[in-house]
């Protein structure tokens, strides 16, 4: 009787089941609590490389002030002290969410974290749009004509669009688009007239695009997006880049695998085979490498917010970085760097729960 229960297939399968449900979740919290390190490392390295530059107080006001009224400033701002107690300082208002005040402006950190962040997570979400439209589709046509002039041509195309600086592709972008044609704006998130509109409504999200279709107006909604094509195609095909390739080598590989093959042999059409029966396998991978591209995205929003002077974190970094203000830069690279762990983090909960080999 006792061997009938262990050899019952229930039985077997419910512990199995047990064992994998403890490995996913075992997985999970060690990818969790790795954010932990990776934030304090790239926080403390920024602390101490810009502690190396000098202080913020003489940078922003050593020559308007006299020795003992910048002596003062230092002292007030705590920046006499030790470095390491500056340091142990800054990760204890951290662990509070005090990011401090910026030191030329005199605002709080949160503040400008709050005011820009809404500016960069819409770009991010047009640059995503533009790598899925384009480096997907032009994936799969590489993929179908393996080998072949169009194939050569879209893998030189992705080599371009991955290897050219994004600021080089937005200064030529605005040089052809905005400047030579005037089809499209050359700077900004919206006309000043549609800002003061989206500005002045009861309640808003800093997301122009969100706000533009919540007030139902048409024309806000359309200058919204013509001010987002430019920045939007400039950082998005930094990513479809990579996706293009990606997809090409994914599909190409799908493409040979058993089930396709038979397939074929039943006379199924060439376009059907890779749009029915061997993109969704190979479009996998493709979830994995989007999220670890947040940190390209978040890196190249820095230069192309300054190129189209879209006012969001990255314009502000750029700003902060020129005038040595600590709390702010410190502020804003926290932030990307939470923003980066955690997508990192989804991303290998997703990896996970798709392919069960994935497992510490």
């Amino acid at each position: 009787m006792s061997a009938l229960t262990q050899d019952t297939p229930g039985a077997v399968t419910t512990s199995g089941d047990g064992a994998a449900g403890y490995g996913l979740a075992r997985y999970l919290v060690i990818r969790f609590l790795l954010i932990i390190p990776t934030v304090l490392v790239l926080v403390s390295l920024v602390f101490f490389l810009m502690r190396a530059t000098g202080d913020p107080i003489s940078a922003a006001f050593g020559d308007r002030l006299t020795p003992d009224q910048l002596q003062a400033k230092l002292h007030q701002a705590g920046y006499d002290r030790p470095l390491f107690t500056q340091y142990l300082d800054y990760l204890k208002s951290l662990v509070t969410g005090d990011f401090g005040h910026t030191v030329t402006d005199n605002q709080p950190v949160t503040h400008v974290l709050g005011t820009y962040g809404a500016a960069t997570v819409e770009l991010a979400f047009y640059a995503l749009a533009v790598a899925l439209i384009v480096g997907v589709p032009l994936g799969m046509a590489a993929a179908s004509y393996r080998d072949r002039a169009p194939d050569a041509a879209l893998r030189l195309f992705a080599i371009l669009t991955y290897a050219t600086p994004v600021f080089f592709v937005g200064l030529l972008l605005k040089l052809v688009f905005a400047i030579q044609f005037g089809w499209l704006p050359a700077s900004g998130r919206a006309s000043t007239d549609v800002q003061l509109f989206l500005q002045n409504q009861t309640s808003t999200t800093g997301l122009y695009l969100v706000d533009a279709l919540r007030s139902g107006s048409g024309a806000a909604v359309a200058d919204v997006l013509k001010h987002a094509v430019l920045p939007g195609l400039a950082l998005g095909l930094l990513v479809a880049g990579i996706l293009l390739r990606l997809v090409r080598t994914n599909l190409i590989g799908t493409l040979n695998s058993d089930y396709v093959e038979a397939a074929r042999s039943r006379g199924v059409a060439p376009f059907r085979l890779v749009t029915r029966h061997a993109t969704r396998p190979a479009l996998i991978p493709v979830v994995t490498v989007l999220g670890l591209q947040v940190a390209g995205l978040l890196g190249g929003a820095v230069l192309t917010e300054t190129t189209f002077e879209w006012k969001g974190l990255g314009f502000e970094l750029a700003h902060y970085l020129t005038v040595r203000d600590f709390p702010a830069v410190q502020g804003i690279v926290v932030l990307f760097a939470v923003v980066v762990a955690v997508t990192n983090f989804l991303v290998d909960v997703i990896a996970a729960l798709i392919d069960p080999r994935v497992r510490y």
